[in-house]
């Protein structure tokens, strides 16, 4: 995906995996950026005998609103138009991000194994990546060399294996793919929600705002998102009170109570990812609880994280979209569940 900046494109903030159909070509790495180390730890998140109270989920009624946008900081490439009249029926969504410590329950419960932990390797960004995990760090990411090839890198270690998450534990999880997030999931009863019911949450009840909380980034000065401060990628002054991923709970929710549902992390959605609204149940006045293409190669990300700014991604507007391929995993995309009403 790709936004632009004086008329020129710009490749997402999001990579993708080599070896997927369409994944990111990858370069020896170079000295790119100051880097800042992290404590090394081996230690594994604390552990429960029994799963855990289920996370909240907020009731939205649905209903008709406004989909997409035509604002002159979107991106029409990206399929963020035109605006149309979109129909959900009542569901459920989470509160919050998934957690460390919910997917630590999970994978205690099921013994799953990540894809990131089956290849061996994830994208970190390079700030994060301590010097002793940078001296084998051997690849990175052609257009977007920010993103490094680490190996040992996964949702129990963030920024590769001298890293951990024990003081982490209510941030969301990271390094998890879509398939990752759908047998969560399924785990859960519970499934991804559309591209539309997300949008619908994000909103909060307010029409055609670029923010869940207005068209203002920073009302009165307020930080209302964890997203990029300073000069992108090499500066980041963390003005908003966090560098990496903040907890999910941090900054006030939305209209419909939801948190952090822009800034932080991206977040799967189950749609196949197309630039066309031209879908099934679609009609000239109203497209009534669309799901998306029946088929493509990447699955939909709304949200945008903490590493976007307007200077270069800026896609953490609700109308703003982005994708990835099932199989892929960095260190700022996560996800949260859905439930449809009658479940």
């Amino acid at each position: 995906m790709e936004g632009k900046e004086n008329g020129e494109l710009k490749p997402c903030c999001a990579a993708r995996r080599d070896g997927a159909e369409g994944g990111d070509p990858l370069i020896a790495v170079s000295s790119f950026g100051r880097l800042k180390a992290n404590k090394a730890s081996q230690a594994e998140p604390e552990k429960g005998g029994t799963r855990r109270e289920e996370p909240p989920m907020v009731y939205l009624s649905g209903g008709v609103f406004l989909m997409g946008t035509e604002d002159k900081e979107g991106f029409p490439s990206d399929g963020e138009g035109p605006v149309r009249e979109v129909e959900v029926a009542p569901f459920y969504i989470d509160k919050y991000s998934v957690t460390n410590a919910e997917f630590a329950i999970f994978v205690e419960a099921t013994g799953y194994v990540t894809e990131a932990e089956r290849y061996g390797w994830s994208y970190v960004f390079h700030l994060f990546v301590s010097k002793a995990t940078a001296a084998g760090v051997r690849q990175q990411v052609y257009r977007t060399p920010w993103w490094w090839v680490v190996e040992g890198a996964d949702w129990r270690h963030p920024e590769g294996p001298d890293s951990d998450i024990r003081d982490r534990l209510d941030h969301p999880v990271i390094h998890v793919s879509f398939t990752d997030a759908e047998a969560y999931c399924a785990w859960a009863g519970k499934r991804l929600p559309t591209e539309a019911e997300w949008e619908y949450a994000a909103r909060g009840g307010l029409e055609q705002k670029r923010f869940p909380w207005g068209d203002e980034l920073e009302p009165h000065g307020e930080h209302r998102c964890n997203v990029w401060q300073g000069q992108f990628p090499h500066v980041n002054n963390a003005a908003d009170g966090y560098a990496g991923t903040a907890p999910v709970h941090a900054y006030e929710p939305n209209g419909y109570g939801l948190c952090n549902m822009v800034g932080n992390v991206w977040e799967f959605c189950s749609d196949w990812f197309d630039i066309s609204h031209s879908l099934p149940g679609a009609s000239a006045e109203r497209c009534v609880n669309p799901k998306g293409p029946e088929n493509g190669v990447s699955k939909v990300m709304k949200g945008g994280s903490y590493l976007c700014h307007d200077s270069y991604c800026n896609r953490y507007r609700v109308a703003a979209r982005s994708s990835n391929t099932p199989d892929s995993s960095a260190g700022n995309m996560g996800f949260r569940c859905a439930r449809s009403a009658d479940m």
